[in-house]
């Protein structure tokens, strides 16, 4: 029984990082037809890449799953995040072709799929937001100014350091 779980609960998760990639080489290809040229190309790399950032997607999966019995709560409550960012950081330590496949994979092309499933899920959980009541709205309005004043600070810092 518990095989089987384990089996529903990977395949869930494959399938949702198969379509991840697609979307991501999907989003490069239309950044390649619009800049032609001059923009990102999809190169062999760029397929390494994609290979590389689902194999460190799948190790954290894994440690996730294989750690969430673990007596120690940090590590029991670690986010999946978390596992997948140190598996990419070990791979890229030990290895410079594993970086030069992932740079290969335009950021943008990341990003985009990523801000799509974010707000999807957010979007599931109106219900959820609308029990916070407007306080929420209150504390997302600070945190946005904070958020924009602070990169706003550390932008204008960096053109004083550089003289311009």
């Amino acid at each position: 029984m518990k095989n089987n779980t384990l089996l529903n609960y990977m395949m869930k998760n494959m399938l949702i990082l198969l379509l991840s990639l697609s979307l991501i080489l999907f989003t490069q290809w239309v950044k390649v037809m619009k800049y032609g040229e001059k923009g990102p190309q999809i190169t062999i790399y760029t397929f390494l890449g994609l290979l590389c950032l689902g194999a460190f997607a799948v190790i954290g999966l894994l440690i996730q799953k294989s750690l969430e019995n673990c007596k120690i709560k940090f590590i029991r409550d670690f986010p999946i995040l978390g596992w997948v960012s140190i598996t990419s950081l070990v791979f890229c330590m030990l290895s410079s072709s594993v970086i030069k496949a992932i740079n290969a994979v335009d950021f943008l092309s990341i990003t985009t799929p990523i801000l799509t499933y974010a707000g999807i899920s957010v979007a599931n959980r109106l219900g959820d937001l609308k029990k916070l009541s407007w306080k929420i709205a209150i504390t997302g309005v600070f945190v946005f100014i904070g958020t924009y004043l602070g990169s706003a600070l550390l932008a204008q810092f960096g053109l004083f350091v550089v003289g311009k």
